[in-house]
């Protein structure tokens, strides 16, 4: 009997099959919702919402913790409701509830109430990016040849988020000026643009639940309870290498625009580089794809790592704008690829049962990196040094954390 994995088959759902590419596009939305819109549009509305607000750079940075500390626990959930729940139900449900939350956003000024709701969005992003992150694995495993491909063109789903807001947020801050909090207008924009990639995730959540298991893992696509443990020690180094990556790059994505700000950038320039910076994460996905495929152990981690470094470091070390703008592009054509590189490792080294803990597991320890980020960032950008120094020490765990990847061998 052949072993040769079947074709992507959705014909419960559909007439014909439906290409894999198209369907790693289409749930690409996913990753556009819970990273580039919920989470990364946030450094738009930092600078204008701190100097409406008052708030210290602590504060600041302390609202993407109350959204990585919502992810950390949206995290934890979602293994459990994944038992209980198709992956594709609770990915749709995930969406709506991300652009609930956006919205609610713009509501309040209150600096409690405006942590509560950055907390909440960030349980939502975790639902729909580890329900995503294992429906674009189970799309893999039909087409291995391009499994890194289509692992890269979801997470670079967030790159689309943050194009767009990026175009998005400066747009409607400059036509609600006259309002009294114009950035509550733009909260609202992205909520909207939410709602719109939550239509589009309907038609991948569906295909991809009518998509036939492979015939070697029985128990993969209904999450039955594993016949083995996730070797966690094994994975120390890549877990540890993985938590400072989510220490490190955090700090960039939440006040690279303020210091560009700072630094006397104008509105032009600063749309520019956040718009580029989106599109080099959609790009990445075919930079990297073989190192994805290739790599068993935690060489892509270290190696990707390094160079997020690198990209974080320029900005705190001169304003030029051709090298600020160097900065950009590298740092969006890394960073998500980094988060490949973890479900990759996972696919490579775990039994399909697994993937789901494995998958989860990386997700907590980002998770718990991104709560220590920001905070810290803020509050060295408060003292002598400002955020360039915040940014240096962003930089300083990325290439610890490469170090530190570079240890995990194959399992």
């Amino acid at each position: 009997m052949s072993t040769r994995p079947t074709p992507v088959d959705v014909s419960a759902a559909a007439p014909a099959p439906i290409p894999a590419l198209w369907l790693a596009v289409a749930l690409s939305m996913g990753a556009a919702i819970s990273l580039g819109i919920t989470r990364f549009s946030y450094a738009l509305l930092l600078p204008p919402m701190r100097d409406d607000l008052g708030w210290s750079y602590t504060l600041a940075g302390g609202m993407n913790t109350a959204n990585a500390l919502g992810y950390l626990l949206g995290a934890l959930a979602t293994p459990l409701l994944l038992r209980r729940a198709p992956p594709g139900r609770v990915l749709v449900a995930g969406a709506v509830l991300a652009s609930v939350f956006m919205a609610l956003s713009g509501f309040f000024t209150d600096a409690s109430l405006l942590l509560v709701q950055r907390l909440l969005a960030g349980v939502a992003s975790a639902l729909v990016f580890i329900a995503g992150g294992l429906l674009a694995a189970r799309l893999g495993a039909h087409d291995p040849a391009r499994s890194g491909l289509l692992l890269g063109l979801y997470y670079g789903g967030t790159g689309w988020g943050i194009s767009l807001s990026a175009l998005l947020v400066p747009a409607v801050l400059g036509a609600a000026s006259a309002a009294p909090h114009p950035w509550a207008w733009a909260w609202w924009a992205l909520a909207v643009a939410c709602v719109a990639a939550t239509a589009l995730l309907c038609w991948p959540a569906r295909a991809l639940q009518a998509l036939a298991p492979p015939p070697t893992s029985p128990t993969a696509f209904n999450l039955t309870p594993p016949p083995a443990r996730v070797r966690w020690r094994a994975l120390a180094p890549a877990l540890l290498g993985y938590t400072l990556f989510g220490v490190g790059y955090i700090g960039y994505m939440t006040f690279v625009v303020a210091l560009l700000r700072e630094q006397g950038a104008s509105g032009g320039a600063v749309t520019a580089f956040y718009a580029l910076l989106g599109l080099a994460v959609v790009v990445s996905s075919r930079i990297w794809a073989g190192l994805l495929d290739r790599s068993r152990g935690g060489e892509a981690l270290a190696r990707l790592n390094a160079l997020l470094g690198v990209a974080t470091v320029l900005p705190a070390l001169t304003s030029a704008w051709p090298v600020v703008l160097a900065s950009g592009l590298l740092f969006g054509g890394v960073f998500l690829s980094v988060v490949a590189s973890t479900t990759a490792l996972v696919r490579h080294n775990l039994p399909q049962a697994l993937w789901a803990s494995g998958i989860s597991a990386f997700t907590i320890v980002f998770a718990a990196g991104q709560i220590v980020g920001p905070t810290v960032v803020g509050w060295i950008a408060d003292g002598p040094g400002g955020l360039a120094r915040g940014l240096v020490f962003s930089a300083c765990a990325l290439w610890v954390g490469a170090v530190v990847a570079w240890r995990q061998k194959p399992l």
